[in-house]
């Protein structure tokens, strides 16, 4: 009979020092009989039944073969234990309380995962300048675009009280951090727009002025800034997709291209009603403007 997986693995491939460590599992003895499924390329907010994309991303899973889905640490060590050359360590770890220093090791290692980040991706040769200059003006759209979301949301955080907003905007603005913080990695310093003062003003002007008329007016905004964007994304993937270059920022540009698209959803789910004709100008304002910001932010 074939072998079957005993074991599915779900983990960031976009992250440099999750993806080498996986790749060390996976050329070990064993790995064969595991499923192992990169989250950074899966499409759509749910990977699996109870695992969303955003909490695949967040912490290391596994399902074992019962179906339990368990993270962080007591995940590593059901890894281990599937693997021969690690089986005694991973069911000595699977025991309590080892169990539970597993875990909070784990936890303190996310703490400090983004500088890991950081550190591996800036000895990536990618990283040190290799970017061709056309990537390198998409890449600096990209930081303004994120840096401006960013401001979007507090924006809206400044002059909305409305408890619905408020969660909305500090769940996006939780993500777009995120975001930038990814760029800010493999964009150095020097190859960032000029314009940055200006594109948070401008950011924080989007999202506080239709706040001032209530949620429908924001949702309708958000929808018709992350359209936009979907698209400015998708189309940098596709190229370096149809050149067949640069795969991690490939991956990292689709990651932030799939929240911003669960973002434009999630806006359009809450956004009660068509749009009234004020605000259907509005944000065909609004999506002309991030074109324009988009084409001065490539080269200043």
């Amino acid at each position: 009979m074939p072998n079957t997986a005993k074991l599915t693995v779900f983990y960031d491939g976009a992250c440099p020092v999750c993806e080498r460590e996986i790749s060390f599992y996976r050329r070990r003895r064993g790995a064969e009989r595991i499923s192992w499924i990169d989250v950074s390329r899966a499409r759509g907010t749910e990977i699996a039944p109870g695992l969303s994309r955003e909490q695949a991303l967040a912490r290391f899973h596994v399902r074992d073969a019962e179906g339990r889905l368990v993270s962080g640490g007591e995940a590593f060590a059901s890894l281990w234990a599937a693997l021969p050359g690690f089986r005694v360590v991973g069911r000595v770890f699977q025991a309590r309380p080892l169990v539970w220093v597993l875990n909070h090791g784990y936890t303190l290692f996310l703490r400090v995962r983004p500088r890991l980040q950081a550190f591996a991706r800036a000895r990536q040769p990618s990283a040190r300048g290799a970017f061709p200059p056309w990537l390198v003006r998409e890449l600096r759209s990209d930081h303004a675009g994120e840096t401006g979301a960013i401001a979007i949301y507090r924006g809206i955080l400044a002059v909305s009280r409305s408890a619905t907003l408020r969660t909305f905007a500090s769940a996006h603005l939780k993500t777009e951090q995120d975001h930038l913080a990814l760029i800010e990695t493999i964009l150095p310093a020097r190859s960032r727009s000029a314009l940055l003062p200006l594109w948070r003003l401008a950011g924080f002007l989007t999202g506080a002025m239709p706040a001032l008329f209530g949620g429908r007016a924001v949702f309708a905004t958000i929808a018709a800034v992350e359209t936009f964007v979907d698209r400015h994304y998708a189309a940098q993937v596709d190229r370096l997709s149809r050149e067949g270059s640069h795969a991690e920022v490939r991956s990292l540009l689709e990651r932030c291209r799939q929240d911003e698209a669960r973002h434009r959803d999630e806006a359009r789910q809450a956004c009660d009603g068509s749009p009234g004709a004020f605000a259907r100008a509005w944000c065909r304002m609004v999506g002309a403007g991030s074109a324009v910001a988009v084409a001065i932010a490539r080269h200043i």
